[in-house]
């Protein structure tokens, strides 16, 4: 009985001491983490203090052109611009001529020309047959000879009255009626002839011949073929040879050209160029792709082909005027613009007017003389007013 007590007593005696050692070690570690904590913001607070102490006894008043964004800016100056449309079209005979039947027509005989020969005026390019016309013609020609008999045996018999009137024996009424026979019998003659010459125009009518010297552009008859009045042209003639191209050009580049100026034409798969001249300028626009037509007058060339494509460099005449790269000239709903910096070195928008594009950039008709200071690239990332720091170009 007093040996379980004792035991109880020294485990209750043991506890207690072992639990009071663990709480004294997690107290002591607890102390020491904070410590550190305290020792790092202290820290973080005098480095703190000492820049701001640092920075409050030299701190200088900001420089705005140290944070403005540099731009390139150039004096473009005034320069002679000759102007230049680029303008695609077709090539085309500048006076075709279509050759067909004037007269009854009938069955074709003979073709004696074909597409691409050069034809001089007069010249027959087809024949129909006329047998029928010629024993008609041939009939007419003996009728004349009939009415020329007639009339001279009508002559003879007025001048035998005139004879023996004198005598008595032919009264005047005779004389009066003779006369008149004579005379019916004279235009009977040129009644005859001229229905003889009518026949022969029209027999030659049967010959298609060429209206003017040229080129055969197409042939569309055959030997053994049937025309008439109503069949389509049986050739197309280029007269002279001449050639154009049709360009299409804007309403804007139309209003640009002029009769005279002149132009080089390139055929699509032809590296060879061909120069012409405006000759016409289309006095209408087209009201679906709001275009215009310039006539360029070209001489014949084997490469210029009725019917092709073809490129034309047209020149648009010269002026005076500011010449910008397209990186400097932006544009919005308000129109085009241009930003220049001023002499505070202010980003001020400045409104132009647009010309004719050029090789070297576009022309400023109207806005700009020049002499201002026009920043050439990133201008859409600008703000009116905005100070920048600029860095000049040459112009």
């Amino acid at each position: 009985m007093n040996y379980a007590s004792n035991i109880k007593a020294e485990a209750a005696d043991t506890v207690p001491a072992d639990l009071s050692g663990a709480r004294e070690r997690g107290s002591f570690m607890s102390m020491r983490l904070g410590i550190v904590i305290f020792l790092l913001l202290a820290a973080i607070l005098a480095i703190g203090a000492y820049f701001a102490l640092s920075a409050g006894g030299t701190e200088a008043a900001p420089d705005d052109n140290a944070q403005a964004p540099t731009v390139t800016v150039v004096a473009p100056g005034q320069t002679t611009v000759s102007g230049v449309v680029n303008a695609p079209g077709t090539i085309s005979a500048r006076r075709e001529m279509p050759v067909g039947v004037v007269g009854e027509g009938g069955r074709v005989i003979s073709v004696p020309v074909d597409a691409g020969d050069w034809v001089r005026q007069g010249q027959i390019l087809a024949v129909i047959d006329r047998s029928v016309q010629s024993q008609q013609a041939a009939a007419q020609a003996a009728q004349i000879e009939v009415s020329k008999a007639d009339a001279d045996l009508a002559q003879a018999n007025l001048d035998r009255a005139l004879q023996l009137v004198e005598r008595g024996f032919v009264s005047k009424a005779d004389v009066d009626r003779l006369t008149a026979t004579r005379d019916s019998a004279q235009a009977r003659v040129k009644v005859a002839e001229a229905q003889l010459n009518e026949l022969r125009a029209r027999n030659a009518r049967l010959n298609i011949v060429a209206p003017a010297a040229g080129l055969v552009l197409s042939r569309n008859v055959e030997p053994g073929q049937t025309v008439g009045g109503g069949t389509p042209a049986l050739f197309n003639i280029a007269r002279g040879g001449e050639m154009e191209m049709l360009a299409q050009v804007s309403e804007d580049q139309l209003s640009t050209l002029s009769q005279g100026v002149t132009a080089s034409v390139v055929p699509t798969g032809s590296d060879k160029s061909f120069s012409g001249q405006v000759w016409q300028l289309s006095p209408v626009i087209d009201a679906q792709n709001r275009q215009g037509t310039a006539r360029i007058a070209l001489s014949y060339a084997p490469e210029l082909r009725p019917g092709g494509f073809a490129t034309a460099r047209i020149n648009s005449g010269t002026l005076v005027a500011t010449v910008l790269p397209e990186s400097a000239v932006l544009a919005d709903a308000e129109g085009s613009f241009v930003y220049i910096v001023d002499a505070e070195n202010k980003a001020v928008r400045r409104g132009v007017t647009t010309g004719m594009a050029t090789a070297d950039g576009i022309a400023i008709v109207d806005g700009l003389d020049g002499t201002e200071s026009v920043v050439l690239r990133a201008g859409g990332f600008l703000n009116p007013g905005e100070t920048v720091n600029p860095r000049r170009q040459e112009s």
